[in-house]
């Protein structure tokens, strides 16, 4: 017998172990605080920063705050102390009407994390209620002849409270004829009932005042009164008795306001004022009182107000019926509220990252939100969706909590904002649903370089420009946003012509134009390579590069130069000779000029602009040669003095003169002796030119005396001159052109001739003979030139450097007995005035 309370022991310890672990479960990762009911604003309700392992200080810093399910925010975080506090008054009837236990539920979101963490806070309740009576005052009617021991219900009080804080007992005021007993229902309610002791007299006392106190157990104790009054009547000797003992009704709870719920009846079976029935409320809250109303005469029940399951889902409240007398009876009406689907559902935005890097990896938590239907069953199960061409999906974290993640990389460039619905559905018939809008920016980050449209380009800048002058302008395009797209530009380090870029062309740093710092001259640069470089403002900076090429157009700045004839340097004029018998489309010289220019500009054209006998003379309008246009006349000057102009085809055209002298003669005697007898034409220029041929011919007869005297050196040093001619053919080939080439590549094109001269013993018997000129339209090459004038200027002859500049001529005598034959070569002395033979004797 022992054996058998000692296994049950065991059973019980198992079951409660069992019990105890369920509980822990459902406990576990939860914090719960308990705080008093009625406490002032900023009470404190527990260390929340410790309980998560915080500082106080990370609290605002990693965004932790207080995600409730209701629209009334119970309680505050004090971000200095790091804990939970009250943010109001805070009324456990209010919020938990009589339950045992109130518990408050709401979770601490931690933002930087998107983490939740539930929390659970007991609302302890204090004795802050006083028992209260329906009605001040209770009417009792009472047959004379009821027999003692007789108990009549009373009304009985309500106290909001829970425990030892509700209503604990009643107490009658003393009297002669009544007791208090007090019934305990089976929900623990207790009901007053007024007991009969003595019999009534109605003759003795018709009306008797009690009174009755019902009191709670806080402490201090709370108690409220009311008053019984008590009328004895003549005799009924039956109670009205309700059709049901109770009384049940289900209604939606979108029925119109006024709708009858039921109708309660009562029968009494006496007659008369006896058997006269009204009916009215019992046992019933004063907000129920509001929302219901009774016919006194019908016992119809309908609604004053409108029903909301989610505000109460079932009433329950005591009626009663009453004869004439007094006599009555009670029933219980219990309602039930059925729900409809009459609430959408609710998204809540708990966390928003309105802003993300494009950069963002996959995976990351944009929003979370917490959705809610208020209605029950399938009317209250949500689905929620977004529109799938998103990079976003749900994901669901805890309870009805939603994450909105990542799912694809993102560029700015392509969208840079996202409009993101929810559309949040519940499982009703018909389905409601409703949709929240969320917008996220997505944040750039520098993952464009600037671009160039082109990746070169090519500029053309007229030369002579003026300095700073803007020549062209770049620009690179950057699809990122502010400083990322905030675009430098700058300009490679390069050297051209042993000179920096940058003393040649600056750049704008933030437009891009180009500047000349230079006025460009196109005989001296033609192009410039220049490489731009645009950088963007980003962390770390992105570059890109685009070459361009800049050309200098040519102008017509630069007038022809006359190569041949050359100006003398002391202001002399050069003679040119041409013979009484040339016949018509005689050379007599040719006019050579170059111009710097290049193309159109450097395009010449020779004119005569002015002659002292017009008609005599014609100049090749491409080639700038002067040759005879008739036969020479003997009342032709000896003498003629010819203007040539050379001018380019430039816009507008420049153009330089030259002045020649024309000497007419049969031989060179005659030449000689007529120099001196030429009459001056025009002013002081004839009187020099007369001075210039005395001189000459001086200078001439000098200059045969001399050659006569060293005729025996030269024979001596002939195969020497032998040599120097082998080495000037062969130099010829090798001379470079640039002596006669202008800038633009232009070619002098130079003529060369002979004479043949013959002399006697007596000079003044020598004869010029005037062959026709012997020329070749080809260029001679600039390095044939320096050979020929190197080698030349190695031998010692007088006026070998002016074999560039001066046309050849070749005359030849008749030897004397006792020496051989001479040919010279008479060349062209460096000033016009002197006339220079060299002497070579074969």
């Amino acid at each position: 017998m022992a054996a058998q309370p000692r296994g049950g022991d065991c059973r019980g310890f198992v079951l409660l172990s069992i019990l105890l672990g369920t509980l822990w479960e459902a406990w576990a990762g939860r914090i719960l605080y308990s705080v008093s009911e009625e406490t002032d604003k900023g009470s404190f309700v527990g260390d929340i920063a410790k309980d998560l392992g915080l500082e106080p200080r990370e609290l605002a810093e990693r965004g932790v705050r207080i995600v409730s399910k209701g629209k009334t925010q119970l309680f505050a975080l004090n971000p200095r102390s790091g804990s939970l506090v009250t943010a109001g008054r805070i009324d456990r009837e209010e919020l938990c009407a009589q339950s045992p236990r109130c518990l408050v539920n709401f979770n601490i979101l931690m933002e930087d994390k998107m983490n939740l963490y539930p929390i659970d806070v007991e609302i302890i309740d204090i004795n802050d209620n006083v028992p209260r009576f329906l009605t001040e005052e209770i009417n009792v009617k009472i047959m004379e002849t009821a027999a003692p021991g007789i108990r009549f219900p009373l009304s009985e009080a309500g106290d909001p409270d829970v425990g030892t804080n509700s209503l604990q007992s009643y107490q009658l005021s003393p009297n002669h004829h009544f007791s208090l007993a007090v019934q305990s229902g089976d929900d623990g309610t207790k009901y007053p009932e007024l007991v009969l002791e003595r019999v009534l007299d109605r003759e003795e006392e018709r009306v008797h005042h009690l009174v009755l106190t019902a009191s709670d157990g806080g402490d201090p104790p709370l108690s409220s009164t009311a008053r019984i009054q008590v009328t004895v009547v003549d005799v009924n000797d039956h109670a009205p008795v309700f059709s049901l003992p109770q009384y049940q009704v289900t209604v939606p709870e979108n029925v119109p306001v006024g709708t009858r719920l039921l109708t309660i009846h009562a029968i009494d079976l006496d007659e008369g004022v006896n058997g006269e029935v009204t009916y009215s409320f019992r046992k019933i809250t004063p907000k129920l009182l509001q929302m219901f109303y009774l016919n006194s005469l019908t016992g119809e029940l309908s609604t004053l107000e409108g029903l909301d399951y989610e505000e109460t889902a079932f009433y329950e409240m005591e009626v009663q019926a009453q004869d004439g007398p007094g006599s009555l009876t009670k029933a219980k009406v219990l309602i039930t509220v059925l729900d409809m689907n009459d609430n959408a559902p609710e998204v809540t935005v708990m966390s928003l990252s309105s802003s993300i890097p494009e950069d963002t990896p996959l995976g990351t938590v944009i929003a979370l939100f917490y959705l809610q239907d208020r209605d029950s069953g399938k009317n209250g199960e949500v689905t929620c969706t977004i529109p799938e061409n998103l990079p976003f999906k749900l994901e669901n974290s805890i309870d009805n909590y939603y994450r909105l993640v990542t799912t694809k990389n993102l560029d700015r460039e392509t969208l840079s904002m996202y409009n993101v619905t929810l559309k949040a559905t519940d499982g009703g018939t018909p389905p409601l649903s409703r949709e929240t809008h969320i917008s996220v920016q997505v944040a750039d980050t520098n993952d464009n370089p600037p671009t160039f449209p082109y990746s070169s380009y090519s500029v053309y800048i007229p030369e002579n420009n003026p300095r700073g002058a803007s020549i062209f302008l770049v620009t690179a395009q950057d699809h990122d946003t502010e400083e990322n797209a905030q675009v430098t530009y700058s300009l490679a380090e390069d050297t051209i012509q042993g000179a920096p870029v940058s003393s040649y062309v600056s750049i704008n740093s933030d437009t891009g134009v180009l500047y000349a710092l230079q006025s460009f001259d196109y005989e001296q640069l033609r192009e410039l390579q220049l490489r731009v470089t645009a950088r963007d403002s980003g962390d770390p900076p992105l570059c890109s590069n685009t070459s361009l090429s800049l050309f200098v157009l040519d102008q017509n700045d630069n007038a022809p130069e006359i190569l041949y004839p050359a100006f003398p340097t002391d202001g002399s004029t050069g003679v040119e000779l041409a013979p009484r018998s040339a016949e018509p489309g005689y050379l007599v010289t040719k006019v050579v000029a170059v111009d710097r220019d290049s193309g159109q500009n450097a395009w010449l054209s020779y004119r005569l602009l002015k002659a002292s006998e017009p008609g005599l003379f014609t100049v090749g309008l491409h080639t700038g040669e002067v040759r005879t246009a008739r036969a020479l006349l003997d009342r032709d000057s000896l003498k003629q003095s010819l203007v040539v102009a050379v001018q380019d085809h430039g816009q507008p055209p420049l153009s330089a003169t030259v002045t020649l002298t024309v000497a007419v003669a049969d031989s060179i005697p005659e030449v000689l002796a007529d120099l001196g007898s030429l009459e001056p034409s025009d002013g002081p220029y004839n009187s020099d030119l007369t001075l210039y041929l005395v001189v000459a011919v001086a200078a001439v007869s000098c200059i045969f005396l001399a050659f006569v005297i060293v005729l025996l050196a030269l024979r001596l040093r002939r195969w020497h001159k032998s040599r120097l001619l082998q080495a000037s053919e062969g130099g010829l080939a090798s001379m470079p052109g640039s002596h006669f080439v202008g800038v633009d590549g232009v070619r002098a094109f130079l003529q060369t001739y002979s004479r043949e001269v013959s002399l006697t013993a007596d000079s003044r018997k020598s004869h010029l003979i005037f062959p026709q000129p012997n020329y070749a339209d080809t260029l001679i090459s600039q390095e044939s030139l320096l050979t020929l004038g190197a080698a030349v200027g190695q031998s010692g002859e007088p006026g070998a450097p002016d074999l560039l500049a001066q046309p050849q001529r070749t005359f030849q005598g008749s030897p004397s007995s006792d020496s051989p034959a001479p040919a010279f070569t008479p060349l062209p002395p460096r000033k016009k005035k002197n006339l220079c033979l060299n002497w070579n004797w074969n």
